[in-house]
């Protein structure tokens, strides 16, 4: 009796095993849903004035002519490249000036007419004048902000973990509106053509205009969104935690395509990083280490390769190649067409952050908080700062900004402008 028990208990587990195992293997991932009529999110407005900060914010320097070129929003562009290829500053030289912002800080700050604008994961936005390290002025928030201000005109469209979008002056951060959400908002804001678009933990990609914050429409993924959208040729792509990469209509939120990328025979992939663009190609990687390339215009994948460990920067985009950190101390170059890797330098330690690719040199920075920079053309590290964590930073024609460990830095390039 008691051994037809346990065959019978067997079987059944069997039974329940393989049903699981074709459910998993056969099950449909979500399609998504484009929503025209959002009602679930506010938008409010000051209304009265706000008092200006104290003391009053001294009038923003005007821009070098040599300056004029302007990095406004994380990565550099919409498309996310993390990369200023005509840009020639040489290596990192004498140091300008250094100024501690009272919190680490995540992501690179964005620039434009002699400002930096950076968020801190404590939660304040910070305006700071490039040429000397002055602070026009701060904005003091305990809404955490792993994420880059876009700069949007006049305005700042800056998200907080709290749910929050908010829309501030750019001369004395006082707020123009406040879209207010129910999920997690740890995406930077794009701004392309007066629209601001950003990803939320609810599973939506969200697009607002960028004067008034009004919702024009948003598209639900499905999946939990971390990351930071990416624009190019009319289209707004996004990944996501449920292994999937959607590319939507920019001007209306219609499905172009979508993509789930899988783990193995049973698992879908899940995406912290953002997809980078050459406007051909879309390059992430997920959070297994997989490096996904896909076609920009179909979703068709082209190749994958693995880095194997963690996977969470954003690929940096150079001329023909891409450049992606891992957990185990290393950068790697990859073809772009084809994914052959070209070299990989391991410095040790675990790259989190996105590298930055300017002119001929790729720079890098990791949790053990070192930053190093290596040529592009053979991963030879020919730079090293002893502060490091998280994503190096930007440049201009005229000086490095790097944010390294709560800290920005300016550097002067040796073979830059004086």
């Amino acid at each position: 009796m008691r051994r037809r028990l346990i065959l019978a208990l067997t079987a059944v587990v069997a039974l329940s095993a393989g049903a699981l195992i074709a459910f998993l293997a056969t099950r449909q991932p979500p399609a998504g849903t484009l929503e025209t009529a959002v009602t679930d999110v506010t938008v409010v407005a000051p209304t009265v004035p706000e008092p200006p900060p104290r003391p009053a914010p001294p009038t923003a320097p005007a821009a070098p002519e040599v300056d004029r070129r302007c990095w406004p929003m994380f990565g550099g562009g919409p498309s996310r490249d993390l990369a200023r290829l005509g840009i020639d500053l040489g290596v990192p030289g004498e140091k300008l000036w250094a100024r501690g912002l009272k919190s680490y800080v995540e992501y690179p700050p964005s620039y434009c007419d002699g400002m930096l604008y950076v968020n801190t994961v404590k939660g304040d936005t910070w305006a700071i004048e490039a040429a000397t390290g002055k602070v026009l002025w701060r904005r003091v928030s305990d809404a955490h902000k792993p994420s880059t201000p876009a700069i949007s005109g006049d305005n700042l469209i800056v998200s907080a973990k709290d749910g929050t979008v908010t829309a501030l002056t750019r001369r004395s951060g006082r707020v123009v509106w406040q879209l207010r959400t129910h999920a997690i908002v740890e995406s930077s804001p794009a701004v392309v053509d007066g629209i601001a678009y950003f990803g939320a933990t609810d599973g939506r990609l969200f697009a607002v205009d960028a004067d008034t914050g009004r919702v024009r429409w948003a598209y639900d993924t499905g999946g939990r969104i971390n990351s930071s959208p990416s624009l190019a040729r009319g289209r707004v792509c996004i990944t996501t935690y449920a292994g999937s990469i959607f590319c939507l209509r920019q001007s209306d939120g219609t499905k172009l395509w979508s993509t789930y990328v899988k783990r193995d025979a049973f698992r879908y992939e899940s995406f912290y990083a953002s997809a980078s663009t050459d406007g051909e190609r879309l390059y992430t990687v997920a959070r297994s280490g997989k490096i996904v390339a896909l076609d920009a215009a179909t979703g068709r994948v082209l190749w994958t390769d693995g880095v194997d460990s963690l996977g969470y920067s954003t690929p940096a985009i150079g001329r023909d190649r891409i450049f992606v950190g891992d957990f185990n101390g290393g950068l790697r170059a990859y073809r772009k067409t084809d994914g052959r890797l070209l070299w990989r330098t391991v410095v040790g330690g675990r790259v989190l952050g996105g590298a930055v690719v300017v002119g001929d040199l790729v720079f890098f920075s990791t949790l053990e908080t070192e930053t190093y920079a290596a040529r592009v053309s053979d991963g030879k590290v020919v730079w090293h700062f002893p502060i490091g964590k998280y994503s190096p930073g930007i440049a201009t024609e005229r000086a490095y900004y790097f944010t390294l460990n709560g800290i920005l830095v300016a550097f002067r390039g040796k073979d830059g402008p004086a």
